[in-house]
């Protein structure tokens, strides 16, 4: 195929089965978001470039994708506008822009393609949907705790049921770095090595963090720590400084909180980082059977929403991985079916089209051929290409008589109607 033909690098086409396949997710999260009170945003595929330029650090700043300036301004070659890097920046926007007029807290979701300029490569695209929900304006851990259960059943709506919600805070984690006697400057480099235990193993991590700079039996016992198989050790040495306590006492509110979930659902998993710095609080990641990496995650990011733009106020939020959990179930999707009711076109063409009408206002998917094609044994291979349930046949024979022939295309059987009960025949 030419490749003109293809679509751009890091994009996708998405036919008829697979658009109807993500709508049914979407459709199901949003469901979801929407009982527990938070309401849908949609903002601009495109912002300002000022609205993301300097905010989200200097990795992600480099994925933006930039809009050239148009018309007379084009030759200039500077860019004013962006492509939607997330959602989480224009919420920021929403909120600094209108203010009072937002319930408060603010309660969203929002569920749409983002963009990003990245090198494309196996399951990893320059365009996807990402699914947030996020409250902003609470300080509450009651927050925390609904994002998490709305989490939760989401993913129990997609019909992901073997999983485990990671959770710790990042309280903690700078806690631990003070009982340990590591300093606020080396403490990114620390956490940034410790988030690779799930990837790499423990005596390279050690191995690691002695190369910068903590003291072999440091490193050694800090990594022991992180990775216990209960939490005892870690807990004692939280124990130890102001900080530590607190976080701690995120971690156990929040279990408490989730308590009504499934036992061992929600586990205290000290290893667990998170490698955005903006978090300041409670964090969770989401693992499952059969889904490498994490399939959704969040956390608490006071302070970030003055920080992208917005006023200063405390904010929690959680993702869910759509994309990644879509990808994985269609290997296990069964092939989606077509029309409910295909009409042949044998003459009597208004007495087809009616009948066509009236069983799309029964609610049943309705399709007429559509061809030139007078052969039955044609437009039966259309219907059958359209996965068509069943194909109403009013050819001569039934129009002199006023029926139409039922067949079914699963298991061939036929029947014959009057046409004035073929509707109510099928629609039941």
């Amino acid at each position: 195929m030419a490749k003109a033909a293809e679509p751009p690098s890091g994009t996708r086409d998405f036919l008829a089965d697979e658009m109807r396949r993500r709508k049914s997710a979407f459709d199901t999260v949003a469901g979801v978001f929407e009982h527990y009170g938070f309401d849908p945003l949609e903002t601009p595929a495109f912002e300002r470039l000022e609205v993301f330029a300097g905010k989200l650090g200097d990795e992600a700043s480099a994925l933006i994708f930039k809009i050239l300036k148009r018309g007379v301004h084009e030759a200039t070659g500077e860019a004013d506008l962006a492509l939607r890097y997330d959602h989480t920046v224009p919420l920021a926007r929403v909120v600094g822009t209108y203010g009072s007029r937002l319930p408060s807290p603010y309660k969203r979701y929002a569920i749409g393609p983002v963009w990003r300029a990245d090198r494309p490569a196996k399951g990893r695209f320059r365009e996807f949907t990402q699914c947030d929900i996020d409250t902003v304006g609470s300080s509450s851990p009651l927050a925390d705790a609904e994002i998490l259960w709305a989490v939760h059943d989401g993913l129990r709506a997609l019909g992901v049921d073997d999983f485990r919600v990671l959770v710790n805070s990042r309280q903690a984690l700078h806690g631990l770095l003070e009982a340990y006697g590591i300093g606020s400057d080396d403490g990114p480099a620390v956490l940034g090595t410790l988030d690779k235990l799930d990837k790499v193993d423990a005596a390279a991590v050690a191995a690691e963090l002695a190369g910068l700079g903590l003291a072999p039996a440091t490193a050694d016992e800090l990594v022991a720590d992180v990775t216990a198989s209960d939490t005892d050790r870690v807990r004692k040495q939280l124990d130890t400084t102001e900080r530590g306590r607190r976080g701690l006492a995120e971690i156990d509110r929040l279990l408490e909180l989730t308590a009504g979930l499934p036992e061992d659902r929600v586990v205290f998993t000290p290893r667990m980082v998170r490698g955005l710095d903006y978090y300041t609080g409670p964090i969770f990641e989401v693992v499952a059977a059969g889904y490498p990496g994490s399939i959704a995650s969040g956390g608490r990011y006071d302070g970030l929403v003055a920080k992208l733009g917005g006023p200063d106020l405390p904010a929690c939020g959680g993702s869910i991985g759509i994309e990644r959990i879509l990808a994985i179930q269609a290997a296990d999707t069964a092939e989606s079916g077509g029309l409910d009711v295909a009409l042949t076109v044998l003459g009597a063409e208004e007495t087809v089209m009616r009948l066509a009408s009236e069983l799309r206002g029964a609610g049943l998917r309705t399709g007429v051929y559509l061809g030139t094609s007078g052969k039955l044994a044609k437009q039966l291979k259309w219907a059958n290409d359209q996965r068509a349930r069943t194909v109403l046949i009013h050819g001569p024979e039934e129009q002199a008589e006023g029926v139409v022939t039922v067949r079914d295309m699963t298991t061939g059987d036929q029947t014959r109607l009057p046409v004035t009960e073929v509707v109510t025949h099928l629609a039941h």
